[in-house]
């Protein structure tokens, strides 16, 4: 039940954040709710397409585009008649990325697979939403750029799996682990911290 909240309040984030780029990008209605449900639901279907689990998610569980249908709808009719908060969009994906993230390593944890892959899985899921939406609306994603995200998201899901190895309950650790990724990606934005930068020597 907990994985399965965690997964509705990410579409719901994510969805939140795809109408805001897309009021950005001047899309008509059709658009936002397009780029809304990529962006909430693209991660979680590459993550259940590459571990073979069918029907993907929102097929089986239509509650999904519902969730999307709602969120977006409230979006659009709020900022029709309000500015967004300033930092709204970084705020919404950075919330996405943290619960996305921690759903997704949660999903292949329980597959029994590797910790090295349950990273990888969770980090795909929590980021690949936002890619998909920063390119169909011609931005330079988010986890190219030089602030952290998809190392907020490794280090959140790492925490994650060291509570659960320590035996911490599954709710402290899928907390800090929600927690750690959204502190990283806040900070981040906030305080320009970045990996360090590939340099070559001079010849």
């Amino acid at each position: 039940m907990l994985l399965y909240l965690l997964d509705l309040i990410g579409v719901a984030v994510f969805a939140v954040s795809g109408v805001l780029v897309a009021a950005r990008s001047n899309m008509d209605l059709l658009g936002g709710l397009a780029l809304a449900a990529l962006t909430a639901i693209g991660g979680g279907t590459l993550r259940d397409v590459l571990l073979n689990r069918h029907p993907i998610f929102w097929v089986r569980d239509a509650r999904y585009l519902l969730v999307i249908l709602v969120a977006s709808a409230l979006t659009m009719v709020y900022i029709a008649f309000f500015p967004p908060p300033g930092h709204g969009f970084l705020i919404a994906d950075a919330l996405g990325l943290a619960l996305f993230a921690i759903s997704g390593a949660q999903i292949a944890e329980a597959a029994k697979l590797s910790w090295l892959i349950v990273v990888l899985m969770g980090t795909m899921t929590g980021t690949a939403g936002g890619m998909l939406r920063d390119v169909m609306t011609a931005r330079v994603p988010l986890i190219f750029q030089q602030d952290l995200y998809a190392t907020a998201a490794i280090a959140g899901i790492l925490a994650y799996l060291v509570l659960q190895k320590l035996g911490a309950p599954r709710g402290i650790a899928i907390s800090v682990g929600v927690v750690v990724i959204l502190l990283m990606r806040l900070l981040a934005v906030v305080w320009g911290m970045h990996l360090p930068r590939l340099h070559v020597a001079a010849t």
